[in-house]
């Protein structure tokens, strides 16, 4: 099942990029945004272990605050791969805007 809001998210309408980073400089960006997915990463497990508490507690229901917070941190991971794949020239937040 395919959500059009955060597919508009993902495959949206990107700012234009300044122009192309040399290949040295995308390379720089390259690892802080590894570092960073990494960081990412330990954040959703960690959210994903509170969401699981929170449901066992309360009758099986997620937090829609949780939730929300976990789909706009798998969006940023999914722009943080595109760049590292070189299928977008927009790099994600903190450089761009968050949406």
């Amino acid at each position: 099942m395919r959500n059009e809001n955060i597919d508009g998210r993902i495959h949206g309408p990107q700012p234009e990029p300044g122009g192309k980073d040399s290949l040295f400089l995308r390379l720089v960006y390259m690892l802080l945004i590894y570092f960073m997915i990494g960081i990412a990463n330990t954040i959703l497990a960690v959210a994903t272990l509170v969401q699981i508490v929170i449901m066992l507690l309360n009758k099986h229901e997620p937090n829609p605050r949780l939730a929300d917070f976990g789909t706009d941190l798998g969006i940023w991971i999914a722009k943080a791969a595109r760049y590292q794949v070189a299928a977008s020239e927009v790099k994600p937040w903190p450089w761009t805007e968050l949406d």
